[in-house]
């Protein structure tokens, strides 16, 4: 398997946006400076400053369960990753789809008619208004693919759900 590696192919200061290539098939038209910046001051976003990794290695340095970060935007939507093992909670989205990508291991997709699972380099999406669990017998690394407007848990508040302001800190 031949690892992500995100290189700049075009920067456009006009359009404010830097374009990306990669070797996995997600393609990343932004990648916010301020979770990227290695400062503690983040710098302005329309400097357009960035450094150059991968989703698998960001959700590989996370230290908290269940808890997505936001690595990039594409339009009306987040790019999350997230380090998961054990069950999160039974949930829906009443109005927004979920993309599930797994980066590393092995993700089951509970729902009320059937389980999906789900192995490295295969993705899944979980159909708006579809109740679903995700869980992971064993550490698993996911990225995922939501609408800005999508609540980590749905309407479902347990310990692990997280607040869109959790999810926009610096990785």
């Amino acid at each position: 398997m031949v690892a992500c590696e995100v290189r700049p192919r075009v920067q456009r200061e006009s359009m404010r946006a830097t374009f990306f290539t990669c070797s996995c098939p997600i393609q990343v038209t932004r990648i916010p400076p301020l979770l990227t910046h290695p400062s503690s001051e983040a710098p302005n976003r329309k400097q357009g400053l960035f450094m150059p990794t991968t989703p698998k290695q960001i959700a590989a340095s996370l230290t908290e369960l269940w808890s997505p970060r936001v690595i990039a935007e594409v339009d009306d939507s987040y790019i999350k990753v997230a380090k998961v093992s054990g069950s999160l909670a039974w949930h829906s989205h009443e109005n927004e789809d979920e993309l599930f990508l797994v980066l590393k291991g092995h993700l089951k997709i509970e729902m009320e008619d059937r389980t999906v699972e789900i192995g490295e380099g295969e993705m899944f999406v979980v159909p708006k208004g579809v109740r679903h669990n995700p869980l992971a017998e064993h550490e698993c690394l996911i990225m995922l693919i939501e609408k800005k407007t999508t609540l980590h848990t749905g309407n479902t508040v347990t310990e692990k759900t997280r607040s869109l302001a959790d999810q926009l800190r610096p990785t």
